[in-house]
């Protein structure tokens, strides 16, 4: 059915500082075309110092755009100069995903349906486990442990070199969040049935420390929010010691479906075309 959005043409934008690593482009682009829909999202690098001013004319109507995503470093300043930020991106304190609504800017944060959406489909029932222990305490790590939280896990161990780090975190998201050192791992590991690697470890070829994953629950899911190389060190020692993985590229896929059915009116599929086309890419760039 063809309907009144296809006459004009709606523009989005991914902005961070730099940007031209993004492949927000190619994924929204994919879906513009798929989907027959008139409309362009393009690469806007913005500097910290410039931010302020480019959100002022997005809520002016002088960019013509009717919204976009937000990525590092511009996260905590999005939520902060949205008029409308909704309940996720206000305990998160961040936000990827703006919109024009009502001459009002809304913003909400995805990443935590991304990572949500991407073990729904790829390890269904992963959610039965009461124990979740996830790796790192940086700014990756906030929407997932709210995600895994909202989502029903009654106890989530956050792991991480600096404690007070993963302390501050424990403290922002309620009683079920338990902070730990590293070497704690082992004993928090016991029993859990979800393992997430939030941290930089064994991106881009880099080499991660060894990692017994021994302790966990029979039947449980490894997964890892970086997805180059798409089987990460942390996943190849999971799935030599016969653990079932999750690679993270559905986490970057799915979080981009709000934000397209907010911007352009119509809800997109991840699917194995999409994913095709981001592996294609990622092998030649």
């Amino acid at each position: 059915m063809h309907d009144s959005r296809e006459t004009f043409a709606r523009n989005a934008f991914v902005t961070g500082y730099p940007v031209k690593h993004s492949r927000s482009p190619l994924i929204h682009g994919h879906w513009l075309k798929t989907l027959g829909l008139a409309g362009s999202y393009t690469r806007q690098e913005v500097t910290p110092k410039d931010f302020a001013g480019f959100v002022s004319r997005l809520k002016s109507g002088e960019s013509g755009f009717v919204g976009g995503n937000v990525t590092i470093p511009h996260k905590e300043t999005a939520f902060k100069l949205a008029d409308r930020p909704d309940m996720l991106s206000e305990e998160l304190g961040a936000a990827n995903t703006l919109w024009m609504e009502d001459g009002r800017l809304h913003a909400t944060n995805t990443d935590g349906y991304g990572f949500l959406a991407n073990l729904d489909a790829a390890a269904p029932g992963w959610d039965r486990t009461g124990r979740a222990v996830i790796l790192g305490a940086g700014g990756a790590s906030r929407a997932i442990i709210q995600a895994v939280r909202d989502r029903g896990v009654g106890e989530i161990h956050v792991v991480n070199r600096t404690v007070a780090r993963a302390q501050e975190l424990a403290d922002r998201f309620g009683p079920k969040v338990h902070a730990h050192a590293m070497a704690a791992l082992a004993e928090v590991s016991t029993g859990a049935g979800l393992f997430v690697n939030t941290t930089s470890l064994g991106m881009d070829g880099e080499p991660a420390p060894d990692f017994d994953f021994s302790p966990l629950a029979a039947g449980a899911i490894v997964t890892d929010i970086v997805y180059v190389p798409l089987m990460t060190p942390i996943l190849c020692q999971a799935r030599e010691q016969g653990f079932a993985t999750v690679d993270g590229l559905g986490m970057l896929l799915h979080q981009a479906v709000p934000g397209f059915e907010k911007w352009f009116g119509a809800r997109p599929a991840v699917d194995a075309a999409l994913r095709q086309l981001i592996l294609a890419d990622m092998e030649t760039h």
